[in-house]
């Protein structure tokens, strides 16, 4: 049974191939944190007009027809996340609008939202659909993208992308607690190729061994407090000179999933996405959960 008391896990679902396995991660991450499991459907095309007719509704035979689609689309979708998860409690939703704007308001409604890497009618080069992207950017709680089955080992590790003295804190609450969850070390990745830290050792005349000693020490003091709060959490450490983006994706093929913070170190205000959220989000072959 799950704990009403708590915000449920909300899964965006459209009838796709995506969909399905990112129903059955979003059920087990249901199971995991004791929360009902709401699965939701935005159907956009009751909104549809009859062309050239932008002011005349489209006959009500196709408005039910496909209303009717989405139900069984949803039933489909319960059935899938009960076999993932036996007894677990789980409710289906239909809402009229466009899948965006409808997951985004609902992801204050929950604590986690998750979606499928594409939808259909996905075209081959976009890795990640426009939804997950929208939702990742504009949403109110963390957002979890799932491209595929879930293929990992059981004890492959979570990794967290750290880059902020102050910032991350989201990040790594998501990650300490999804680590704990599964039991799994944590794998914690900095780097430092910013123009800050390099024109610091130009300054300073320090070698690259210095600024690497000097980067690691940093990660440790980052992450001892929460190591504190999570005692049970294995931390590993992973410091090197790269670019963020290229070395959280050379940790993910190793992982079951990825946490990174809506945006990075020098994110500017009106960027709602940081690039190396963006890059994850299109290249990671792991699921992704962007947090914030």
């Amino acid at each position: 049974m799950s704990d009403s008391s708590v915000k449920p896990v909300i899964v965006g679902i459209d009838g796709s191939a995506s969909a399905v396995h990112a129903v059955r991660w979003a059920a087990a991450e249901a199971h995991r944190r004791n929360a009902r499991l709401r699965i939701a459907y935005a159907d956009v095309l009751s909104l549809v007009y009859i062309p050239d007719l932008p002011g005349y509704p489209l006959p009500e035979p196709y408005v039910k027809a496909a209303q009717q689609q989405g139900k069984e689309w949803l039933h489909r979708a319960a059935d899938n996340a009960r076999v993932e998860v036996e007894g677990l409690d789980v409710v289906t939703e239909l809402h009229v609008g466009p899948a965006s704007s409808v997951l985004i308001r609902l992801s204050q409604e929950a604590q986690l939202m998750v979606v499928g890497s594409r939808g259909l009618g996905g075209f081959t080069g976009l890795v990640a659909g426009s939804v997950a992207v929208a939702l990742s950017a504009h949403g109110h709680c963390p957002v979890a993208m799932v491209r595929g089955p879930d293929t990992a080992l059981p004890d492959a590790p979570v990794v967290v992308g750290v880059d902020s003295p102050t910032g991350n804190e989201s990040a790594l609450t998501t990650a300490f607690e999804s680590a704990a969850s599964r039991g799994v070390v944590l794998r914690a990745v900095h780097t430092w190729n910013s123009l800050d830290t390099d024109a610091q050792w130009w300054a300073d005349g320090q070698g690259w061994d210095t600024v690497q000693t000097d980067q690691e020490r940093w990660l440790a003091e980052r992450l001892a407090g929460w190591s504190e709060k999570y005692p049970d959490v294995e931390v590993e450490r992973y410091v090197s000179h790269d670019k963020p983006a290229k070395a959280l994706l050379q940790h993910a093929q190793v992982a079951q999933l990825v946490v990174v913070g809506a945006r990075g170190r020098g994110g500017f205000t009106g960027l709602l996405l940081g690039s190396t959220s963006q890059q994850l989000l299109q290249n990671a072959p792991c699921p992704v959960v962007v947090a914030r």
